[in-house]
């Protein structure tokens, strides 16, 4: 396991770029492309989204480059096609493809995601995996580290734990808890694979079929913050880095749960003052919506 660091935790959210966010998080009237660089002044990592559904051009890693301060980390998710289409198969071409294209990225890189979808179950996957994980290039100490996470529960198994344990990929701890368990704290079997930890809070995915504004703490789960802050300060001593992302599923509005996670944990996170405006005021008027739903 590698040496354990000091460094705080690297807190931001999965993704930066939400239109819902103008005039909430970022001033009404800032330009798109200045998005990145307004973030990186609270946050000091984001999970990229946009290379689930392409690789990035240089020109625009120059650009992510350019917009962060020196010590801000991008992570990637690993391209759809990879993990969803072809299920890992068939895939290292692709997979040579993608490493090459996001090489510039690497000096502010901390690690790939492997988002693995729910259809992919160790009954028809086990074999495609173990290929796919054997062909990283995990012994090259230049390389990014994978991490990689598992949608179906039949992947919690001795062997795996084992298998990522010796290739060095670190498991994700997810949370996508339902709505109807947003007051209860998670439980799950975490194995921990590796010096580091990435941790990512979804919330109930079956929001996303359905129309939201992510502009304040719609479902705020304060007990489930809780639990996750006793689990990283419980790790944070004797691990290298410790990734936090969080997600518009799973509170309503991330940065909110950013900042919210970020106290917990002694980290400071100020946002604009607009967000925090916003976000209490929605947060007050879902209140006040449960509060008369329960007198029915």
């Amino acid at each position: 396991m590698n040496k354990p660091s000091q460094n705080p935790p690297k807190i931001g959210t999965c993704a930066w770029s939400f239109e819902d966010w103008r005039g909430v998080f970022y001033p009404p009237q800032l330009p798109s492309n200045q998005w990145l660089a307004w973030y990186s002044r609270f946050f000091s990592a984001v999970e990229i989204d946009s290379t689930f559904y392409a690789t990035p051009s240089r020109h625009t890693i120059a650009q992510w480059l350019r917009a962060t301060p020196d010590d801000f980390v991008f992570t990637c998710k690993m391209p759809r096609e990879i993990t969803h289409a072809r299920k890992l198969r068939h895939s290292r071409e692709l997979l040579r493809q993608f490493l090459e294209g996001i090489a510039p990225l690497r000096p502010k890189l901390g690690m790939v995601l492997i988002q693995l979808p729910p259809f992919f179950e160790p009954q028809h996957d086990l074999v495609a995996l173990k290929e796919f994980i054997f062909d990283l290039p995990t012994n090259d100490k230049n390389a990014v580290p994978f991490a990689v996470e598992f949608r179906h529960p039949g992947w919690h198994q001795p062997s795996i734990v084992q298998l990522f344990e010796n290739m060095g990929i670190c498991w994700v701890w997810n949370d996508t808890s339902a709505l109807k368990q947003q007051n209860r704290a998670p439980f799950a079997f975490l194995p921990r694979t590796t010096g580091s930890l990435y941790i990512r809070l979804l919330g109930d995915l079956s929001t996303k079929k359905e129309t939201h504004r992510y502009v304040g703490l719609t479902w705020p789960r304060n007990a489930a913050l809780e639990s996750w802050a006793a689990k990283i300060k419980k790790h944070l001593s004797t691990s290298q880095r410790v990734f936090v992302f969080a997600n518009n599923h799973y509170e309503g509005f991330s940065p909110m749960t950013c900042q919210r996670l970020a106290e917990q944990l002694g980290v400071k996170i100020n946002l604009p003052p607009q967000s925090t405006f916003f976000a209490s005021a929605h947060a007050k008027a879902a209140a006040t919506d449960d509060a008369q739903l329960q007198l029915f």
